[in-house]
């Protein structure tokens, strides 16, 4: 595989981790959130973009679905 094939291969894999990451957090802030009776916008964003910029750098240790 080449390198710019791979690049696109990792960032794509590493794209769809991140997104689900956030999602994920999203969620689980602003269900938490509910349960105290009041849901902080801002609180949520900040956790799920911090939780989506992990990811990515998590992803930089390797993704088993891009090969090389």
């Amino acid at each position: 595989m080449n390198n710019e094939n791979y690049w696109l291969c990792w960032l794509k894999a590493a794209g769809v981790r991140a997104v689900k990451t956030v999602a994920q957090t999203a969620i689980a802030t602003i269900g938490t959130a509910a349960v105290l009776g009041e849901v902080n916008w801002v609180a949520v964003l900040s956790a799920s973009a911090l939780a989506g910029v992990l990811s990515m750098l998590t992803s930089l240790a390797g993704l088993p679905e891009v090969d090389g």
